[in-house]
């Protein structure tokens, strides 16, 4: 993997730096920092040798350049470095809802990816979906992502939105979730401590099941659902009218909306 640059380097960027350190895909030499506020994972690496705000020559020198500044600097970020970069540069952009027509437009034409990560990355479990109609620069982004977790190719740069929604962002839905579920469980009883460990417990367990079994959630539901039993009671309600089905679906489409402003 050739010398990469990037812009950016707050908590997505330092989940990605640590995933490709850990997965051995990147070296602190070949690592260029631009930010002025960089992340731990983002100081231990300049610590290890990645160069901290590299100067014009040496941002020419890089292959791939990793757009992971706030969608709303994107522009800022690109107007300052366009100009220093390698003209068969390839942009890898995760700002989510830009479209990387205007991302090629603002790079001076350089071929572009779209990713939309998670933070899982860091231990090389993340997710990341990809569009790119240029074939370099979908199979640099490949190189980049499948080191630290799964990817999914879209066609449609549309889906990206909802691909935003539905992964990018799921995880902060599975955190609220746990919170919610810790506070239930102190609120029925539970001492807090105990609510704590046995719902992150639960949960971490029974999404490893999930990744392990190959079976699909419906099915897992169904065999820890006895009938008339005090599972059934719970899906009830959560599975009831407003439950969990039409509240995600109404998130979800908040998500891709939100994703779509942050490009126009």
């Amino acid at each position: 993997m050739g010398p990469l640059l990037m812009l950016g380097a707050g908590r997505m960027g330092g989940a990605l730096i640590s995933g490709w350190r850990r997965a051995g895909l990147l070296s602190p030499a070949d690592l260029m920092i631009r930010d002025p506020y960089p992340g731990d994972e983002a100081k231990a690496a300049i610590a290890d040798g990645a160069r901290h705000d590299p100067d014009l020559s040496a941002m020419g020198q890089a292959e791939t350049v990793l757009l992971a500044v706030k969608p709303q600097l994107w522009r800022e970020a690109a107007g300052e470095v366009s100009q220093a970069l390698a003209a068969d540069a390839v942009i890898v952009s995760i700002a989510a809802g830009v479209p990387a027509a205007e991302i090629s437009k603002a790079f001076g034409g350089r071929a572009v990816a779209r990713i939309m990560p998670t933070t899982a990355a860091a231990i090389g479990q993340g997710t990341a979906s990809l569009y790119a109609t240029d074939p370099a620069a979908a199979a640099r982004a490949q190189v980049l992502f499948a080191a630290v977790g799964a990817v999914v190719e879209l066609e449609d740069e549309e889906l990206m939105h909802a691909a935003t929604a539905v992964s990018g962002s799921a995880p902060a839905y599975l955190y609220a979730f746990v919170e919610a579920l810790e506070a239930a469980g102190a609120a029925a009883g539970l001492p807090a401590a105990s609510a704590q460990r046995l719902a992150r417990a639960t949960i971490a367990g029974a999404a490893a099941l999930l990744a392990d079994s190959g079976e699909e959630p419906a099915e897992l539901r169904k065999q820890v659902t006895s009938p008339g039993g005090t599972t059934q009671a719970a899906l009830e309600v959560l599975m009831g009218e407003g439950g969990l089905g039409p509240l995600l679906e109404t998130a979800v489409a908040a998500a891709a909306r939100r994703s779509r402003e942050l490009g126009a």
